[in-house]
């Protein structure tokens, strides 16, 4: 695997990698300076295009669209209007979604779940083509969900690995140019030590794996809005989570530049007494990242969590009131597609209305990204907000 460059680490005064020296170490009574070890950042031979696609995502004034829930979790969207779990129910929706004229303008990415990666229109057009069309990125989610891990505290773990390399390749065969792993951290379970280091390392296998099979991998440790706790308890547990996380890609040889993270926002557990304003979110998760994350990667695409429509655009508008060292964005699901499900209700008479709807919020959230929106005249449906207690994706 070739490498894409080096660097050398005086781990002695590095934060990211837990004060461990690499120096070679002394003969007892030896005056010989130690050596020190250079170590290559590997990310194979797509170095230049990683790097080039998640620039593209970054891009000013757009942010990711996420389709890719579960046929499970998809069909459960569906039952709210009323719409049986069929494979045609999911196609028109996602139909709706993927040909909607204009969504360029606002969107840089789309993650599909692989039913839809190999899907096409009703007249024949695959899915991927409408994307590039509009110069959106096609992406994928590549993990097999959260089960189980022995051992913790009622924790979980995402799997995945297994294969992983021969489904990236196909999904590269395919379009799709980023990937999305998402697993989970919950505040009320502890979290424990055990989870939190499991759900770092396998984030950075994934990442490495998808790297080497020319994927850009979004990053994403979801610390769950589960739990009473206060806003400096999520803060505490964030940064824990984000330290072990780069420890272990930078143990994985991850090149940063070709990476983009989906981190939630640092606010109160849902079950607080006490909401944070827009302000205060924004400066918890910024303090947050500048502590953690470093300038080289590209992009910060914030998860939703169960926010409703008008939080989220409100709280990320509040993180783009001043230059940040990343491209500070979105990579929303139901705060993007709530309103247009039910605009939509299922009807073909609905598709242009719900279309109309998703630009809506998808210009609200470019707006918020370039640190322009105002919530003057959204309505009360855009307000309410849809944290789900243990949400499965």
């Amino acid at each position: 695997m070739a490498c894409a460059s080096f660097v050398k680490l005086d781990a002695s005064s590095s934060q990211w990698i837990g004060q461990r020296s690499f120096a070679a170490q002394r003969r007892p009574g030896s005056s010989s300076p130690a050596r020190r070890v250079s170590l290559p950042i590997r990310a194979g031979a797509y170095a230049d295009e990683l790097v080039q696609t998640a620039k593209s995502i970054a891009s000013p004034g757009r942010g990711i669209l996420a389709i890719d829930e579960s046929n499970a979790t998809c069909g459960k969207r569906l039952a709210s209007i009323g719409l049986d779990n069929t494979e045609v129910n999911r196609q028109a929706y996602r139909q709706l979604l993927l040909t909607t004229p204009g969504l360029g303008e606002y969107i840089s990415g789309a993650i599909l779940f692989e039913e839809t990666l190999y899907q096409s229109t009703t007249d024949g057009k695959k899915f991927v083509d409408c994307l590039c069309e509009e110069k959106i990125v096609p992406g994928i989610k590549v993990d097999k969900g959260l089960v189980p891990l022995p051992g913790s505290n009622n924790e979980s773990w995402c799997q995945g690995l297994d294969g992983l390399a021969s489904r990236s390749a196909e999904y590269y065969k395919q379009g799709a140019r980023f990937a999305k792993w998402r697993t989970v951290v919950s505040i009320p379970c502890g979290p424990s030590a055990l989870a939190v280091k499991e759900a770092a390392w396998g984030l950075a296998r994934y990442a490495a794996i998808s790297q080497d099979n020319g994927l850009v991998p979004i990053v994403e440790p979801e610390i769950l809005l589960d739990g009473d706790h206060p806003i400096e308890r999520t803060l505490e547990v964030a940064e824990k989570v984000w330290s072990e996380v780069f420890f272990y890609l930078a143990e994985n040889n991850v090149m940063f530049e070709g990476i983009l993270l989906k981190p939630s926002m640092v606010t109160p557990g849902a079950e607080h007494k006490e909401k944070a304003s827009p302000d205060t979110i924004a400066k918890y998760t910024l303090t947050m990242l500048r502590r953690r994350v470093p300038p080289a990667v590209p992009g910060i695409m914030f998860l939703s969590g169960g926010q409703s429509e008008v939080e989220a655009t409100l709280n990320l508008n509040a993180m783009n009131q001043s230059p940040n060292p990343w491209h500070v964005s979105f990579s929303y699901a139901r705060a993007l597609q709530n309103s247009v499900l039910k605009t939509w209700q299922g009807h073909p008479e609905n598709v242009e209305a719900g279309q109309k709807a998703l630009l809506v919020r998808a210009k609200a959230n470019s707006l918020a990204q370039l640190g322009r929106y105002s919530a003057d005249g959204e309505g009360e449906e855009a307000k309410k907000g849809m944290f789900v207690k243990g949400y499965t994706y």
